[in-house]
């Protein structure tokens, strides 16, 4: 079997959007990027399945027109003091792109932990309601 080109597939996936990047293997290179806010009309539906699934198919159509065919995957959600889980997105975006005819070598969660670092913002004693 003939290996075509391969990329790196970068996901950001918070909860109120979806952003998909596709690179060469240095990370300098953009071949494509789509969010799913940019697929829907309501703001709030932009981290939603649907959005990422329409994105995933736009950044699919433009890389097998770039002759990539083969991606690994770096999810990443806010990390840091953020939410440190992905949001809805992530995983219909990654299925659907396995949907269109990419192959996906490999999936890694690239989340930032903190280590001691800064402080969640909202005081002593927490966010008051």
């Amino acid at each position: 079997m003939e290996r075509g080109k391969v990329g790196v597939l970068h996901i950001y996936s918070t909860m109120n959007n979806t952003i998909i990047h596709v690179t060469d293997l240095s990370g300098i290179h953009t071949f494509s990027i789509h969010s799913g806010g940019s697929q829907v009309k309501a703001d709030r539906l932009g981290s939603s399945p649907r959005a990422a699934m329409d994105a995933a198919k736009k950044v699919a159509e433009e890389i097998t027109m770039k002759g990539i065919s083969e991606v690994h995957a770096k999810i990443r959600a806010a990390g840091g003091i953020k939410s440190k889980t992905t949001g809805p997105g992530a995983k219909s975006a990654l299925r659907a792109l396995e949907r269109s005819g990419i192959r996906v070598l490999s999936v890694e969660n690239v989340t930032p932990i903190p280590h001691d670092g800064c402080k969640r913002k909202g005081g002593r004693k927490g966010r008051r309601m």
